[in-house]
Parts: C-alpha cells; sequence; structure tokens
C-alpha cells in the first residue's frame, strides 16, 4: 500500500473531454452528456485500492447529498486489468451495484483519459465549475486507513458549496493520497 499524492492539476485548466463505457449499464458516455449544471465532480477510482473503499461510502454520500444541488458524479477507473483482474469491468460493476453507486463507473481501457487528467492515485478528485474548468483538486478530507480521523468528505464539500454558492474555491488544497493508478507498461 504504498501511498502516491495526485499531481494537482493547474486550477483553470479545462476537463479533457472524454467518451468511456460504463461498466454498469454498458453505455458509452460522454464529458458533455455527464457535466453537472453548476459542477463536474471527476474522481479516478478502483476497486481493490484500501485508500477508496476507506472511503468509499462517503463518495456516495457526498454524491448524493450534491447531485439534488446541481452537481454531477463521474467515477473513472483506469488501472491495468490484465496484472489487477480485481479491476475488470466485470468487477467494477459488481462493486457499483453493490455500494448503489448514484454515479457512472466508468472503465478507461487505454489509459488515455488518466492522463490526460494528469491523474496519479486512487482517489483522485477533479472539481470543475459550471465552464468545466479546474476549482479544485486534491483529496476528499484528511483521513486515510489507520490514521483514525474520520471520513467526513470535508474538503470536498467545502469545495462544492464554495462552486454552488458562486464564491471562490480556496487555493490552499492539499494533494489526494493513495494507491498509483496501476499503468500497463509497469508492474
Amino acid at each position: 500500500m504504498a501511498a502516491t499524492p495526485s499531481t494537482m492539476m493547474p486550477l483553470g485548466t479545462k476537463a479533457p473531454d472524454f467518451r468511456l463505457q460504463d461498466t454498469v449499464t454498458g453505455k458509452w458516455m460522454t464529458l458533455d452528456e455527464l457535466k453537472g449544471e453548476k459542477a463536474t465532480v471527476v474522481m479516478f477510482i478502483c476497486n481493490h485500492c484500501p485508500y477508496v473503499l476507506h472511503v468509499n461510502d462517503e463518495l456516495v454520500r457526498v454524491a448524493n447529498d450534491y447531485v439534488p444541488k446541481g452537481a454531477s458524479f463521474i467515477a473513472i477507473s483506469s488501472n491495468d486489468v490484465e496484472n489487477y483482474p480485481q479491476d475488470s469491468p466485470e468487477l467494477m460493476k459488481e462493486m457499483a451495484e453493490k455500494m448503489k453507486y448514484p454515479f457512472p463507473y466508468l472503465y478507461d481501457e487505454t489509459q488515455d483519459i488518466a492522463k490526460a487528467y494528469d491523474a496519479a492515485c486512487t482517489p483522485d478528485i477533479f472539481v470543475f465549475d459550471h465552464e468545466l474548468r479546474c476549482a479544485y483538486r486534491g483529496q476528499l478530507d484528511d483521513s486515510r486507513p489507520k490514521n483514525d480521523i474520520p471520513v467526513t468528505g470535508k474538503d470536498l464539500r467545502a469545495a462544492l458549496d464554495a462552486i454552488i454558492a458562486g464564491r471562490p474555491v480556496p487555493g490552499d488544497q492539499k494533494p489526494s493520497i493513495g494507491c498509483n493508478i496501476k499503468w500497463k507498461d509497469q508492474v
């Protein structure tokens, strides 16, 4: 469980477009179809990472709390499924159904989308405003497996509250920490 920090996309960066398959419905989806009215949260997650498993319930709670307020949530897994079969699309679908994800769980088979977002770890969280400009990137909150800090989603919630209220998101943003994305050319 090596801790890898997110690379922190520059604020103001336009969200890279994508067309990826939802592992639950089988439908191909684009960023334009999935973007929120006020905010769009793009999360790079996976099935097996202990950091993601630690925050999974809170990701669902945050999404359920903020979708009615005009935010959309998109989960993407970009891991190499040949070397990490627990992250296969079939098992992604099982996880999404088990967790009752209120957001699509998309599979980035080529890993091109993770590279376009400069995603480095799971979970890696990006929040875009209504113009799809990066307003927040970083951690869900200070909780990590085994640090005994409660999972609250406070950092992501604060960013979403600011965007929805039309206020600037504070620039002091902490990187997410998690397992590195399992790149195909690395084992």
